[in-house]
């Protein structure tokens, strides 16, 4: 069966060790590719209908309002089913200590049952924070194996780390 490699990932203005930088790839987008590029994995990029502001602030702010709030964000595009999957590597940013909400929209709509997935995560020190319990929470009956944590200021740098990740 094949593999999918669905991601969130937000280029424009982000934090990167303390600073702020504007980017035109989103830093989980690049780790995605590298591990599309690795396992032959189609790639399914999860975006928000209406996205976060450009401005890092404001976006991290917009952020924190859907999380408090439990909002699940429309969807731009999605896929009908995830049945042709058998493997999944799931990627995402760490916002606020767990995954952007739009993931949650994105993981709700299926059934994980007999899925593999394989989590990974951009982050700038926060690692994972609760985003793997969340995952056990929503995706029942999945196989989820441990994940591969990236600060995102490294992404750049990752291939090894992804070739690692992905076994190959």
């Amino acid at each position: 069966m094949a593999k999918l490699v669905a991601f969130y990932s937000r280029a424009d203005e982000n934090y990167f060790g303390g600073a702020m930088r504007y980017i035109e790839v989103g830093n989980t987008e690049k780790v995605a590719k590298m591990i599309a590029e690795a396992t032959g994995a189609e790639l399914f990029k999860i975006e928000q209908k209406i996205p976060y502001a450009a401005d890092y602030n404001t976006c991290i702010d917009q952020a924190k309002k859907d999380l408090q709030g439990n909002v699940r964000p429309e969807l731009l595009n999605n896929l009908e089913s995830i049945d042709a999957y058998d493997e999944i590597y799931l990627g995402f940013p760490n916002y606020w200590g767990t995954m952007p909400m739009a993931v949650f929209t994105f993981l709700e709509q299926f059934d994980w049952m007999g899925k593999t997935i394989h989590p990974f995560v951009t982050h700038e020190g926060s690692g994972f924070g609760k985003s793997e319990s969340d995952l056990k929470k929503i995706c029942k009956g999945a196989n989820i194996l441990k994940g591969l944590s990236i600060p995102g200021s490294m992404a750049d740098s990752a291939k090894e780390k992804v070739r690692s990740f992905c076994n190959v």
